[in-house]
């Protein structure tokens, strides 16, 4: 429980794009820590994924022998672990991450916080909304409907390859005529090879 009887969970609350912020864990998270809207588990040969929604936010974890990584989107990060942390920051503008893990786990990110005028947003909105209806995950949310009519969403693509999952992350804020994008690709290397005693 939160403040004054509130859940901690995160996704039940319309979220702003200036207060998300990016998590890498080394380690599965319990999904009792989200309000998890939608979710998807995929399996390709030496790996397996867990994608959830939360709001405006995802968390993506890719599991293989034992190893873990987690990229979690999210405006409160006083609720998550400091166990298995590898680093944070804030969504701004664009950026890019990349992170070769010692177990033969490697993550690559590339995020975009895209300000548009209205018409723009409008346009980007529309053929997000009907690309989103074919394939994915689209998550729309219809009480957190704001001036212009129209409707807040995620929506998450994914591709699965032998040693890589990739994953496309789209989350509209209208309020603020904004879209945070985020791309990842997960790559599965084999695990490491243990050390000979001589």
């Amino acid at each position: 429980m939160g403040v004054e009887g509130l859940t901690v969970e995160l996704g039940q609350t319309l979220q702003r794009v200036a207060d998300l912020k990016f998590v890498l864990y080394r380690r599965p998270l319990h999904p009792e820590l989200f309000c998890i809207h939608e979710s998807r588990h995929l399996e390709r040969g030496t790996y397996q994924a867990d994608i959830w929604v939360m709001g405006l936010s995802h968390v993506v974890t890719v599991q293989s022998a034992g190893r873990c990584v987690t990229e979690v989107t999210t405006e409160d990060i006083e609720v998550l672990p400091q166990n298995g942390l590898v680093t944070t920051f804030p969504f701004r503008g664009e950026r890019d991450h990349l992170e070769k893990l010692d177990d033969g786990m490697h993550y690559i990110l590339s995020t975009q916080v895209e300000r548009m005028n209205r018409n723009l947003f409008h346009a980007s909105h529309r053929d997000l909304m009907h690309y989103g209806a074919t394939r994915g995950m689209l998550v729309k949310f219809e009480n957190w409907v704001h001036d212009d009519n129209l409707v807040p969403f995620s929506f998450i693509d994914w591709e699965l390859r032998d040693r890589e999952l990739h994953v496309q992350a789209f989350h509209s804020f209208p309020a603020d005529y904004t879209i945070l994008k985020t791309q990842s690709i997960f790559e599965v290397g084999p695990p490491p090879k243990p050390k000979q005693s001589r």
